[in-house]
């Protein structure tokens, strides 16, 4: 691994496109409770400092990402401190996360260092660079990994050091939901293993964040997460809420989000049902973006 002073030309075209990508992408926001469309500022001046912003996407997918650094942008020109804790990369890489994003660790050099995977990192990058702080959030693949191979009792002594503290498993919707869209890909006797490795990714999220929200209040905390951990808020915005209540209170934390619906070869119909508040489940978000 080598470090270095000066940035990649990727690196810096991804410091420009954080600085300069304008807040006026377009975008159709709708309100989750009403499924009345808003306008964008009118979205964004209801986030406040001391709120977590837990915002969903379909990885890969570079207008969802515009959208994103939409939302970012329109935050930070009000004037607002924002962090930005991020899915794709973990907790455990802070010390890799800090070098790069103070240009100390040149881009090739820090995709080696974490083992970035094969999805685009531009797609990534300026998010982590954009925010006053960013961090990576997530457990380590390589716990998750065991975890749906053999379960959580599989864990050895080092990796159990690494799970968040009061772990729960996700709630009963939500284990509905995962369910309903694992079903059919795996063995039924694999789904409580899966199920586990996928509570244990909201859990340390969720116990990031709220590390970091504690110490710095006057902070708006956007959360880049994917889409499912985040619709109809059995998931993520779950587990930042019950952590919160173990807190007792300490932190006035408001946990907001916002569901992306992406639109390409949906119908109208399928649109409005993806807008509107499930009967089952509730609504999908406090806010919905379709993306396309």
């Amino acid at each position: 691994m080598e470090y270095k002073s000066n940035m990649s030309l990727n690196t810096l075209l991804l410091v420009l496109i954080a600085v300069i990508l304008p807040s006026c992408v377009s975008a159709q926001i709708f309100d989750g409770e009403t499924s009345t469309q808003i306008e964008l500022n009118q979205f964004i001046e209801k986030i406040k400092p001391g709120q977590i912003l837990v915002v969903g996407e379909m990885h890969g997918l570079k207008p969802v990402h515009d959208q994103q650094m939409s939302i970012l942008q329109a935050l930070r020109e009000r004037g607002h401190k924002v962090a930005v804790g991020m899915e794709f990369f973990n907790y455990t890489d802070a010390a890799l996360i800090s070098s790069f994003r103070k240009r100390e660790l040149a881009e090739e050099d820090f995709k080696k260092a974490i083992n970035w995977g094969g999805n685009d990192f531009n797609l990534y990058g300026p998010q982590l660079l954009f925010g006053d702080e960013g961090f990576g959030i997530n457990m380590p693949r390589a716990v998750t990994s065991q975890i749906s191979k053999a379960g959580l009792a599989s864990l050895t002594a080092e990796q159990q050091q690494l799970m968040p503290p009061n772990f729960q498993l996700g709630n009963e919707g939500y284990k509905r939901r995962f369910n309903e869209v694992m079903g059919g890909h795996m063995p039924p006797e694999k789904i409580e293993n899966y199920f586990a490795a996928q509570s244990v990714w909201d859990e340390t999220m969720a116990w990031q964040a709220l590390n970091f929200v504690e110490k710095n209040p006057d902070y708006i905390y956007v959360i880049i997460v994917g889409e499912f951990h985040v619709a109809y808020g059995g998931g993520l915005p779950d587990r930042l809420r019950t952590r919160l209540e173990g807190l007792n209170c300490r932190l006035p934390v408001e946990v907001k989000t916002i569901s992306q619906v992406y639109t390409e070869g949906l119908t109208e119909e399928e649109i409005k049902e993806q807008i509107a508040p499930s009967q089952v489940d509730g609504k999908r978000a406090d806010w919905i973006m379709l993306s396309k």
